[in-house]
């Protein structure tokens, strides 16, 4: 039986092409939005430790199964550039969390009723004193009583609101397709180059196996397998995914179905120039076969990557619920009200008793 040729020959080499292409630029990314979410927070409570410990014991296993059963190289260079992201992301936890194996959740405890708030007025303290401190502290509003300067109101400075979910997922689908884009170019100029050199691959013949790159490559499947476990375990426990980029997660799929696409889309070829029946299927199996752990591996963590994404869905619906009750107890809160009238310049009161001076 002979390979085929023509257009179908075509089309399978594209898409193995396009897809490893845009595997490796999603891999090349994948770290960048999880450590920029740490750098901008300045925490990484929403990280797992062990998830990262076990996804960088995983890289370096990939390392080594790579090495020995003489993997795809991209895969190879990858692996290496995993190694040192996980070790930046593993320092970023070390310095915000302390050096510390364990997932702790902060917990945020009410002050006891006994406690009194610093400068609070008791019966050791002057009511007025009392008063008078907290205006010094947040600032008096009789400094506007200087008739050559002008009334102005002290508006609070609010941040800028956060994007929507709208906006937040134009912005993930914006830059998604810019990693497909970058794929599809780098494969076009990796076949512009391979269409200029001699074709090595008319002698490759059945794959050969690796005993330890077998082993090396089933440990790595599982350490990957194991390392969405604690991640999922934190945000359960903590019933909120904040701290977490979704892009992390997002780059994550997209290397790992881009992977598995490009390797079932394997063309095989046979050692000689005219194949023998049945040696295309003998080729091609043997080739599944080898590369079955990575392929597990993949898998299975873009099956468990998919619950990621169903907590990310949950609990930001109960996170906009939360907020929405937290705006209306605001609202309809007298005491913040009070506070707020009491932070306004004297002239600008309203009931305060005062005489208008003009």
């Amino acid at each position: 039986m002979a390979p085929p040729t023509g257009p179908l020959n075509l089309d399978v080499e594209a898409i193995s092409g396009i897809c490893g292409s845009i595997s490796i630029a999603a891999w090349v990314v994948v770290f960048s939005p999880q450590i920029i979410e740490n750098f901008r927070r300045g925490s990484t409570d929403g990280l797992s430790v062990p998830f990262i410990i076990l996804w960088l014991l995983g890289d370096v296993f990939n390392i080594l199964g790579a090495i020995l059963q003489g993997v795809l190289p991209t895969m190879l260079i990858l692996a290496i550039y995993y190694t040192i992201a996980d070790f930046v992301l593993l320092a970023q936890c070390f310095y915000y969390k302390g050096f510390t194996w364990k997932d702790e959740i902060p917990s945020s405890q009410p002050k006891p009723p006994n406690v009194v708030a610093v400068g609070e007025p008791t019966e050791r303290t002057g009511l007025l004193n009392g008063h008078f401190n907290e205006r010094e502290r947040r600032g008096s509003g009789w400094s506007h009583l200087n008739p050559t300067v002008p009334m102005v109101s002290e508006a609070p400075i609010t941040p800028p609101p956060p994007p929507t979910r709208l906006q937040s997922v134009i912005w993930n689908l914006v830059a998604v397709l810019m990693v497909c884009v970058a794929g599809v170019v780098g494969w076009l100029s990796s076949r512009q180059y391979s269409n200029s050199q001699p074709d090595s691959s008319a002698d490759e013949g059945l794959p050969s196996f690796d005993l330890w790159g077998q082993i090396f490559g089933w440990l790595c499947a599982l350490l990957y397998l194991g390392s969405r476990l604690p991640q999922l375990l934190l945000n359960w426990r903590r019933k909120s995914t904040d701290g977490v980029s979704i892009l992390f997660f997002l780059f994550a799929c997209l290397g790992n179905l881009t992977y598995v696409l490009s390797i079932f889309a394997y063309e095989p070829h046979c050692a000689k120039s005219q194949c023998q029946p049945g040696e295309v299927e003998r080729i091609y199996g043997r080739y599944i076969l080898v590369n079955s752990s990575w392929l597990a591996g993949s898998l299975g963590t873009l099956l468990l990557d998919l619950g990621i994404f169903a907590q990310f869905f949950i609990y930001s619906k109960d996170e906009l619920a939360d907020e929405e009750e937290a705006i209306e107890d605001d609202d309809e809160d007298p005491i913040a009200d009070e506070q707020q009238l009491d932070d306004q310049p004297l002239l600008q009161r309203t009931g305060s008793g005062l005489p208008y001076i003009p």
